[in-house]
């Protein structure tokens, strides 16, 4: 089906309706921050039209994919793994080589998950099954890194000066933010644990529902639900460990000290609180 075909069929004119409706539901809460005077509703609206913009797009992307040859693919999971990290650096930046970390993090956690998947055959070697259920696993590894960045830095941050006088002592880097990298790794995987302890009791996941709904067999469909989880654990479990692993690794000089894990709009604080 080409894409002007996909634009002519009639359910895409009952999304819009349903796109409405839910649109007018979020304005809900744009109107309250705008109330309660918290100040979102300009990050939030822009979030949330990006969003929808951007699915729209994949979706016809992906449509427009089905009739290409499958080893394209590999080149479009890859851009995919490319715009994780550039999105994900941004929670952690000002973290020494926060864009090559995530790049190479997001690589290596989703891509170890759906090669090791696609020679299960969890995955089908087709476009129609490779990009939906790989798109899922790198969005959340990009979450998951996200966590782990944000977390480090901010760890990094409070402790400096205790993390600086540990290594005028001699005491090693890699040991000195040993508990810091734990501690990233922890918070990182807390919203997937969370998830995991609620599935099936509180968490229904939409993967499942659909299966159900197009008439597979439930059981099946809540195996294949837990295999779709714990590739999602797995894929975020290695990332943020690599991630913190190599952000502890860049974090010093070849000196051993301690870099600035300072954001471009911290640096120009400070510049312009010197210079004042």
């Amino acid at each position: 089906m080409s894409l002007l075909d996909q634009l002519r069929d009639p359910v895409v004119l009952k999304g819009l309706a349903q796109v409405g409706v839910a649109s007018a539901l979020a304005a809900v809460v744009l109107g309250v921050s705008y109330v309660r005077n918290l100040d979102l509703e300009s990050e939030l609206g822009r979030a949330f039209v990006r969003g929808f913009v951007q699915v729209v797009a994949m979706g016809a992307f992906i449509g427009v994919l089905f009739s290409v040859p499958f080893v394209w693919t590999g080149g479009v999971v890859l851009a995919m793994i490319a715009i994780a990290a550039w999105i994900s650096k941004d929670r952690g930046e000002g973290v020494p080589g926060v864009l090559r970390v995530s790049f190479v993090s997001i690589l290596f956690g989703a891509g170890v998950v759906i090669v090791a998947m696609l020679a299960a055959g969890a995955i089908d070697p087709t476009v129609r099954n490779l990009v939906p259920v790989g798109g899922m696993i790198i969005a959340n590894a990009m979450k998951t890194n996200s966590l782990a960045l944000d977390r480090f830095k901010g760890e990094i941050r409070s402790n400096r000066e205790e993390i600086e006088a540990v290594l005028a002592l001699g005491v090693p880097p890699g040991k000195v933010v040993s508990d810091y990298t734990t501690t990233s790794v922890r918070a990182s995987l807390i919203p997937m644990v969370d998830s995991l302890k609620s599935l099936g009791l509180v968490y229904i996941p939409g993967m499942m529902s659909g299966m159900i709904l197009a008439g597979a067999n439930p059981i099946y469909a809540a195996e294949y639900q837990f295999v779709i989880m714990a590739m999602l654990f797995a894929a975020g479990g290695l990332t943020s460990m690599t991630s913190t692993l190599l952000v502890g690794e860049y974090a010093f000089t070849e000196a051993e000290q301690l870099k600035p894990f300072e954001a471009a709009d911290d640096r120009e604080d400070a510049e312009g609180a010197s210079g004042g």
